[in-house]
């Protein structure tokens, strides 16, 4: 073999490993692209059913106009946060804590935690709460290994120059989460 063969191996080896690893930083791509929109389907449904539950709840507790107020601003506020995971996960935090408090309200209300509207929304509030955290563990998952892939050698040396970067976690505080506790009567706790 002479130097001009030795030379083109060598490149199109070379070819070969840049279009492998970026195959592979595409792939984490998608993946974590997967995982924000299914947290962002989980998250608009959510959204959806706030005004449902406000609504059943403005019925028995009229009173409590500030708390309506504040869940349609907090709402409002986290439907437009936008694709930011750490944006959006502020604002779905903040819209969290007025949620439970709506819950919370209505334990004053005998006739309210009766009503099978109010505790079909509040199963259906705790089944998507759940769904968000497998979502949210997915895209967390990929977030990871698109981290990793990006920060590994000899990638690290051409991913920023491809279009590829590190992505953001998304995190929300279980403590922030709008799930109402049910007890074995039916009701929130």
């Amino acid at each position: 073999m002479n130097a001009m063969t030795v030379f083109l191996f060598a490149l199109a080896l070379i070819g070969l490993a840049v279009a492998i690893l970026f195959n592979m930083l595409v792939q984490r791509r998608q993946l974590v692209n997967n995982g924000w929109s299914d947290i962002d389907v989980q998250l608009k449904r959510r959204a959806d059913l706030i005004p449902s539950l406000v609504t059943t709840v403005k019925e028995y507790a009229k009173h409590e106009r500030d708390l309506f107020s504040e869940i349609i601003e907090k709402r409002t506020a986290a439907m437009t946060a936008g694709d930011d995971p750490e944006a959006r996960s502020a604002a779905e935090s903040a819209l969290a804590k007025p949620v439970s408090k709506l819950f919370a309200v209505a334990e004053d209300y005998p006739e309210l935690k009766a009503s099978e509207n109010f505790l079909d929304l509040q199963r259906q509030l705790g089944e998507t709460e759940d769904k968000i955290e497998m979502a949210r563990r997915f895209y967390n998952g990929a977030v990871r290994q698109m981290n990793t892939l990006v920060q590994s050698f000899p990638v690290n040396l051409m991913a920023s120059g491809l279009g590829f970067a590190e992505r953001r976690y998304f995190e929300i505080d279980a403590s922030d989460r709008a799930t109402p506790s049910i007890d074995l009567d039916g009701g929130a706790v």
